[in-house]
């Protein structure tokens, strides 16, 4: 697709891998809206990338729906939709507790799946075709040790992924996921995890040009699925 067509909502939008797709995609052309919980920070991030706002929970059916209303009135249409919100939660089997796997998967499978129906109603409705990007992860396509629930929501996205693929692909919708392996961003310290950025491991913005290059491939054709490695991230 030409990027200066692009109608981008971006969940998740206001840090990281969201972010920086956002830019990337603004500066590509695209017109983007970003979603965030947080007002301030998604205030700051919108006006910084020049991206159209909209505080929203993706877990919570309404807003979802919402989000992608707002956006069709913000730009005439919507024909991308970047399912990025996410976030992690990590503890062996012993100490896992049911309450947090339950809030994370809320957000991390639920809240994509709320968001993608949104979306693909949209995308059959404008009967123009459409493009639903899942940001899943390495984690989905391997399990290790304390990984129980974020992994699980991983595959989920994943097994998601493809059955919409299956459904979606006679209406000329592109259903697409980017398996990031470790990203510098936010993610980790907001979970209390130190990430040594020695300046060899991935930034989003390498997860950003892929997603623009999946976007930009000519619409006959797509990339189902795309996973990023640092090359040497010791």
């Amino acid at each position: 697709m030409d990027l200066c067509d692009a109608n981008v909502l971006v969940t998740g939008g206001s840090s990281g891998i969201g972010f920086e797709t956002a830019r990337t995609l603004i500066k590509a052309g695209a017109r983007v809206a970003i979603t965030g919980r947080d007002a301030v920070r998604l205030q700051a991030a919108a006006a910084e990338l020049k991206a159209h706002a909209i505080q929203a929970d993706v877990s919570v059916a309404a807003d979802a729906q919402r989000m992608v209303d707002e956006t069709v009135q913000a730009f005439g249409s919507l024909n991308v939709l970047i399912n990025n919100a996410g976030f992690g939660s990590f503890a062996p089997l012993v100490e896992l507790e049911v309450a947090e796997f339950r809030r994370l998967m809320d957000t991390n499978v639920f809240g994509a799946m709320l968001a993608g129906q949104a979306a693909a109603r949209r995308f059959i409705a404008q009967g123009q075709g459409g493009n639903i990007i899942n940001i899943a992860s390495t984690a989905a396509q391997r399990g290790f040790a304390n990984g129980t629930a974020y992994t699980a929501s991983k595959f989920a996205l994943g097994a998601m992924t493809e059955c919409w693929r299956a459904e979606l692909r006679i209406h000329d919708i592109r259903v697409m996921q980017v398996n990031p392996s470790e990203v510098v961003t936010g993610f980790q310290a907001r979970m209390g995890r130190q990430q040594d950025a020695d300046g060899t491991k991935l930034r989003a913005r390498e997860i950003a040009h892929a997603i623009q290059a999946m976007l930009e491939m000519d619409d006959r054709g797509f990339i189902p699925e795309l996973t990023v490695w640092a090359t040497n991230p010791n």
